[in-house]
This record gives structure tokens, sequence and C-alpha cells, in this order.
């Protein structure tokens, strides 16, 4: 069956229709997985963009499964990867009767650790809770059970519990081949299935780590594949972004003066007096947190390098820092050999030595967006440059900045641009393919392909089979203020409240700040009292996206205000959600410095900040937030956008015209009137 033609599996009577119920065969579906076959046979870069609906996952599944090779997916997230892993996968195989193999491949961080676990459980005291006893008890069991030692597999425990860190290894504190279980060991056991593979998926963090390792010479995170997929692209720029970056908080200094301590009083006692050791750099760091006081009264509480509040003080605490934390690293590599801990913890302190002195380098008469990474290694000695694990993937321009978290401080570098770095690692005898609903800006996709080095991509734009005219309606109400008025938060929900009113499903509440979100759910539940409504409120920081989630589905009429993580990646079809509310347009905040950074290089090279950059990415954000709406063929509903910029300003139909082709209009009474005609039908 396997030597059909592409086309030929998604016929009428193919294969994909006899085993799947209900399969219908779609136009733009049949084309996307043509280009996509034609660019793993040429060894080509596709970026493609398909709008929801296309069928984008089986379009690039049957080619994966029929062409041959070796296949890397990498999905947006880990939930979309086992979505894909568990269902998709299996379906599409099945029903090709295809003999591939397929892995699942995460970062070290969600896999059960043996060694840390046995450590655990022979230190009751680390143990915070009785909760944590009866966590720790339920992993045992799990950990004795499980063939791939996944935490995803063990729902009964909360993905962000405490406890996870505890009984998982990161790179900096695995024992590697000394470790006394690496017989048992999930994680070896995953890569090694994903070496010998045919399609192994895996998420975009984790292949953003592998590049960075590539870059220090370890090449056993990933294994070598003729064709890598990405699905959710559009997450890319970002994710690269944090991944070529590197940051160093004060939490992390304190874990390392607590490591230092129990190693050295449980292996090397006689060495040095420990205590004092930790002491010293849990001093300097919580030094370092009281200097940074003055972010306090910065927007985000944050600060670039040139703009940090009292710098000469900063910098005696920072120099200070790095001194005691040298002076103890070096203590721990003299006893290094003794024990397997006292390397862990030498390499940890090794890795926080090379970050800081990066991270202070060039000094503050260089600018804050010299060329970091380029003369980076010069402040490191030899001896923990190379115990440390962290060498810059890349060098060129970049933002250094300081955040202020609640009860610890951050020290962040991001390179200017990811294009060199993410473009280099795609080797020259390798298809990549790149697709998501949300690429382009009006058909044009050079702002993604010029974030990410791809200019040589073909690109592709194949639109959704929905009737979006009949099924969605575009609402921008009429009279409402600018969007930095103080009356604005108020007067949207009052042009809210009558669709509310009206609307029979659920409803999301986008907002473009966390902010907004908790001003916004303040004054709805202000109105739903006043008008004695008791829809159930939902708000993003109640508990986790996905306890939020399965709510929202469960319950009548709820009404969900959420912020970034809200606006992509929700698929709540149906009557579940017939309303869409978008408070502002989604422009990033002026207070990101990585933002800010490269507006000022755009600037500086003649180019037009606005158009080149936050246009096109405002515009991607709101196609995301928009296809939150309409996710199959008979859903249906109305969007409102509360930021009137969108209509009255010039730039406004740029936004809008990238959006899907819903009707429109600025009248309240159309919009109710949208909502009976969809009652009466029903």
């Amino acid at each position: 069956m396997l030597d059909l033609d592409i086309s030929e599996f998604f016929d009428a009577d193919g294969p994909l229709a006899q085993a799947m119920p209900g399969y219908r065969p779609r136009h733009a579906q049949v084309e996307l997985a043509q280009a996509i076959e034609s660019a793993m046979a040429d060894r080509a870069t596709l970026v493609a963009e398909a709008g929801t609906g296309t069928g984008k996952t089986w379009a690039y599944l049957v080619p994966a499964i029929v062409q041959g090779g070796k296949v890397l997916i990498s999905t947006g997230t880990r939930t979309l990867q086992d979505q894909l892993f568990a269902r998709d996968l299996p379906k599409v195989r099945a029903a090709l009767a295809a003999p591939v193999t397929v892995a699942l491949l995460k970062g070290r961080g969600n896999y059960v650790c043996h060694y840390h676990l046995d450590r655990l459980q022979g230190d009751e005291r680390a143990l915070k809770s009785r909760s944590e006893i009866a966590q720790l008890r339920q992993i045992q069991v799990f950990a004795g059970v499980t063939k791939t030692g996944d935490r995803a597999d063990l729902a009964q425990i909360p993905e962000d519990a405490d406890i996870w860190q505890r009984v998982t290894s990161t790179r900096e504190n695995c024992l590697g081949q000394d470790c006394p279980r690496i017989r048992d060991c999930f994680v070896v056991k995953a890569r090694r299935q994903a070496q010998e593979a045919d399609i192994v998926v895996v998420n975009h963090a984790l292949f953003m780590a592998d590049l960075v390792l590539r870059e220090e010479g370890v090449t056993d995170l990933l294994p070598e594949v003729d064709t890598v997929i990405f699905d959710e692209a559009h997450q890319l720029p970002d994710t690269a972004t944090r991944f070529l970056g590197s940051s160093v908080s004060t939490h992390q200094l304190l874990d390392f003066a607590r490591a230092l301590e129990a190693a050295g009083l449980a292996y090397a006692r006689e060495a040095a007096k420990w205590s004092d050791v930790s002491r010293q750099v849990e001093t300097a760091a919580r030094e370092l947190r009281l200097v940074c006081a003055g972010l306090e009264r910065l927007p985000g509480r944050k600060a670039t390098f040139d703009a940090i509040p009292d710098p000469d003080v900063f910098d005696a605490a920072l120099a200070q820092l790095r001194s005691v934390l040298d002076a103890a690293t070096r203590g721990m590599l003299q006893v290094s050999e003794k024990h397997p801990d006292l390397a862990t913890v030498a390499r940890q302190g090794a890795d926080l030595c090379v970050k800081l002195a990066r991270w202070a380098t060039p000094p503050r008469q260089g600018g804050g967006d010299a060329g970091w990474g380029e003369d980076a290694n010069t402040p490191v000695a030899d001896d923990m440059a190379q115990l440390a694990q962290n060498a810059p993937p890349w060098s060129g321009p970049a933002v250094r900045w300081v955040e202020q978290g609640q009860h610890h401080v951050r020290l962040h570098a991001a390179p200017l641009s990811v294009a060199q770095a993410f473009s280099r690692y795609r080797k020259s005898n390798q298809a990549w393919v790149l697709t998501s609903a949300t690429l382009s800006v009006q058909g044009d996709f050079g702002h993604f392909t010029r974030q990410l080095g791809l200019a040589d991509a073909r690109t592709g734009r194949w639109d959704s089979p929905f009737d979006y005219p009949a099924q969605g309606l575009l609402f921008v109400p009429r009279d409402m203020p600018e969007p930095q008025a103080p009356q604005f938060a108020q007067r949207f929900v009052d042009s809210l409240m009558p669709l509310l009113e009206v609307n029979p499903g659920g409803a999301l509440i986008l907002c473009t700040t966390l902010r907004a979100v908790d001003r916004m759910a303040e004054l709805l539940a202000e109105a739903f009292e006043e008008a004695g409504h008791d829809w159930p409120l939902l708000k993003q920081g109640q508990s986790t996206r996905r306890d939020l989630l399965e709510k929202f589905a469960r319950l009548k009429h709820p009404v969900l205000v959420g912020s970034a993580s809200f606006w992509e990646g929700i698929d709540l079809p149906g009557d579940m959600l017939t309303l869409v509310a978008i408070d502002k347009l989604p422009f990033a905040p002026p207070d990101d410095p990585v933002i800010e950074a490269r507006l000022r290089a755009c600037r500086a090279q003649g180019g037009n900040p606005f158009a080149e950059y936050q246009l096109p990415e405002a515009a991607i954000s709101l196609k995301q937030g928009a296809g939150r709406l309409i996710r199959t063929e008979t859903d249906w509903g109305v969007l409102m956008v509360g930021d009137p910029r969108l209509v009255e300003k010039p730039y406004g139909k740029r936004l809008w015209r990238g959006l899907p082709p819903f009707a429109r209009t600025r009248d309240m009474g159309e919009a109710l009137a949208f909502y009976q005609r969809h009652a009466d039908q029903d």
C-alpha cells in the first residue's frame, strides 16, 4: 500500500477513509501533503501556513510515514506531543498498515530518576508536608511499574508539584555513567528507543536544548534524521530566544550553597568549613537581591544592564558574589574525585561561575548590546570553563537585563537575533518542514523567515475550509475609548455584558497582560452580581491551565479570563465556546528588554521598528487569539475586539485583513442579532 501516489491516501475510498469513520477528503490537505512530500524528496525547507481545519497533522504524518527515512516531529507543547504520539500517529499508522516504529522523547526533567528518588526516600526530613510524603509513596509505586518513567503518566500528582524537582534529574546533577542505577535509567532507555525508531516525537524546547548541546560537542540527545517537521512553528522564534539565552537566579545560587554544604559535610568533612563556605555564597546572593530593590519601582520590575539603578553598588555586589562563588567551586573541585555528589556540585558551581562571568562581560563602559559571547570566555579560567556545561551557542549582539521576582533576582542574557544560530543547525542533506495556522502576515512570510534565518525556504498557504463569513462575526464596539484611557476596562466590560446575556455557550476573555486579567475578572464579578447572574467565572492563576480548561468544558455558561498562555493551543469546539473577546491589540509590552533592544537595533539600521517588527508580531498573535473561536465546520460565534485602533488607525487594516474572513460589524444590534439567528436555527 505504501507505494500509492501521496494523493491516493486521501481519496474518498483510500486507506484513511476506510479506517476513519466520517472522513472526508479536503483539497487543501492533499495539496499540503504533496508540498511536504516534495520538500522531503528534495531535502528542502518548506514554510507552510495551513488554516484551522485543513488537517495539517495528517498532511505531514502521511508523507512522514510513507516517504521512508528517519523523521523527527517537534511540537509546540508537551500536551500536543503526547496527543500526537498517543492518538494521531497510531491512527494514521494503522490506517496505512505501515511497519514504522515510533518513539516519544522529552527533556530529562520529565522522567523519574531512580537515584534521586532513592536519596529522597532515605531523607524523610527533605519532605515538606504530609501531602509530600503521600506523593513520594505514589511516585515510588509508579517507578516500580512504569515502562517509561514519564511523569505525565502519573496524573494524580499535579504537574507543578514541588516534589517533581527532587525526584527528577537535571543535566547538572545527573551522575551519568557513574550512576549506580544507570541500567534502570528511564532517560537512557527513552534516548535508546529514539535512536532506533523511524519517527521520533519531541517538542521545541527539547529540540532547542539539543541545538545548544551540539554546540558544546554533546550529540547523544536527539538522533540524526533525514527530515525535521516543526508543528506549531510560530513558537520557534521565542523558544529559540529563550534557549539560546542564559539566565542565573539567586534561587540557583542558594540551591548550590545548600548542595555544597550537604555534599561537603557528607563526603569531605575535613577538607573545609563547608557551612561557612555555604553561608558566604548565601550572603553574597542575598546581598545582590537587596541591591536590586530599586527594580520594584520600574515597569515589569526589570531593567537592562545599562539602566540598572545604582549601577556601582550593583557591580560591587556582583563582583563579591563571583569572588565567593569562585572560591567555593574551587574548594569543591579539590575534593571532587572522592564522591560523585562532590563532582556534581563542583560542576554546578563551575556552570554558575561561567554564566556570571559571561553575563558581566563586556563591563559597563562597553555598553549593554555589545558582542556578548565573542570575548565572553576571557574572564573564565580554563579549568572552570572546561568543567562547565554552557558554552554560548551563538555570538554577537545581545541584550542583558535583571529581573526581580517575589523572592529572587534573575540575571538574563538573550541574543538580539536567533537567525544565525538556528539556520546553521539545518544540515544540507536534511529536509525541514515548518507548519502552523499563523506564520504569515496577509500571505507575506518575510517576518517569520527572517527571524529564523530561512531565506531560501519555499513558502505556501492553504486556507481553512470553514465558511467564516457565515460561522463568525468580528465585532468592534463603537465609541470605545483609547486602550490606555482609565475608563477602558469598565467600558470593555459594559460592551461585553449584552453579548454574555445572549451567548448560549462559554466565553473566553483574552487579555494582553496579567494585570488586565485581574482587573477584568474583578469588573466582571461586580457586573455579574449587579445583574443577578451566577455564571461561573474562571481566572488564570486560580489553578493550573489544564484544570481551568477541564472546568470550562464541564460547566454551563462559563466565562474564563486569561492572558498569554490562553491565546493558543486551546480547542473548545461546538457550544463550549461561542464568544471570544480580546481586550487590546496584542502589541508586545515595551518593557520587554529583548523586544526593546530589537526595536532599537532596527531603528539604528535605518528601519521602521513598528512596521517591520511590532505590527507583524501583533498580527500573528491576534490571528492566534481569533483562532480559538472556530475549530470545526459546525462551530460559530462572535469575536469581539475592544480596541478601536483595529478599525480607526490606518495600520488596523493590516491586522483585520490578516484574520479569518469573518463578517464584520461595529453595531451592537447586529452582534445580538447574529446570536438570535443561530438560536433560531437550533
